[in-house]
């Protein structure tokens, strides 16, 4: 090392790393005696960073969390990416994140050397992101919710469905999944004894309760198939079935993919089987595809696609 100054932020950036380090170890990495090491370390100490030692011929050190958050050393690439995903943080739809990360992007922004800021300008500047309108969860419920489902920590709360019903819900929440525009809990219904998953925005009054429970296996290896699947197709809900006169590959280009599942049935044509808050959605959305198809079920289906057909019929003069 050319000095203590640099010795210690190679300190830093190898305690940085989570590891316990060997004395002799972590004294070679350095280039420095024990005894030197030794003094690097209470350096660090009296500026806050909490090593944590052990004593003896095999001694190590590591650095621990604190009452404080200390200042972070971060590489080129970590840098990078942790102002990127600030930039992109307000995409994630959740309430009271966008003031803290945009303050914390300018706090990183001032000390990012030229090369890395004009790297992340670049990003900037070639990158957009499409917001929605639809009513994201608050921070605090995110962060209750998550906090139950790492303690194993049942939860209450008000639910409100898709009909505008309201219920009291008894739940182990497991996972949160941010899937297209919305946010989803995964959880086990204590009263229903299934698996459900509720829309973060439509919770109220989230209540952490004093019980735990023991862990059960998720219904699906895949956490986020499963929710992505119980989005599209609620329970009690009429599947909208579509066959499309097209290859899979073109009418893929043409719907969300969150709109529902898209499957070939030949070289030619393809299924899409989805659910909607309405049948003139599923209509509108199908026919707008730009290819021959046939609505296949269900019968309420069938019914509005002749009606809005025979609209736009006479609307064009027929």
């Amino acid at each position: 090392m050319d000095g203590p100054s640099e010795r210690m932020l190679e300190l830093l950036s190898l305690l940085q790393n989570g590891r316990a380090w060997q004395g002799r170890e972590l004294a070679d990495r350095l280039g420095a005696s024990p005894r030197t090491l030794r003094r690097d370390v209470d350096r660090l100490r009296g500026l806050g960073y909490p090593v944590l030692s052990e004593r003896g011929p095999g001694g190590s050190y590591r650095l621990v969390a604190g009452r404080a958050m200390p200042p972070l050393l971060l590489t080129d690439e970590e840098a990078v990416a942790t102002a990127v995903g600030l930039r992109l943080a307000p995409q994630a739809r959740v309430v009271d994140t966008a003031g803290a990360a945009d303050s914390a992007l300018a706090k990183l922004e001032q000390v990012l050397p030229p090369r890395l800021r004009y790297r992340l300008e670049a990003v900037s500047a070639s990158t957009d992101a499409v917001s929605h309108s639809t009513p994201p969860p608050d921070l605090c419920t995110l962060d209750t919710l998550a906090t139950a489902a790492h303690a194993r920590n049942h939860v209450r709360f008000g639910y409100c469905d898709r009909a505008g019903r309201t219920s009291e819900r008894r739940i182990e929440p497991y996972r949160q999944v941010l899937l297209g525009r919305r946010w989803y809990l995964l959880g086990f219904d204590r009263d229903r004894a299934d698996w459900r998953t509720f829309r973060l925005d439509r919770l109220h009054d989230v209540t952490v309760l004093g019980t735990t429970f023991a862990a059960r296996e998720l219904p699906d290896a895949d956490a986020v198939s499963f929710v992505q699947d119980s989005a599209r197709f609620p329970i009690s809900r009429h599947r909208g079935v579509v066959r499309f006169q097209a290859p899979v590959e073109r009418v893929s280009e043409r719907l969300l993919a969150e709109a529902g599942t898209l499957e070939a049935v030949g070289d030619t044509t393809c299924r899409f089987v989805t659910t909607a808050d309405s049948w003139e959605w599923i209509a509108i959305t199908v026919a707008m595809v730009g290819v021959p198809y046939t609505v296949e079920a269900p019968e309420e289906l069938i019914a509005f696609s002749r009606d809005l057909a025979a609209r736009i019929h006479r609307a064009a003069g027929g």
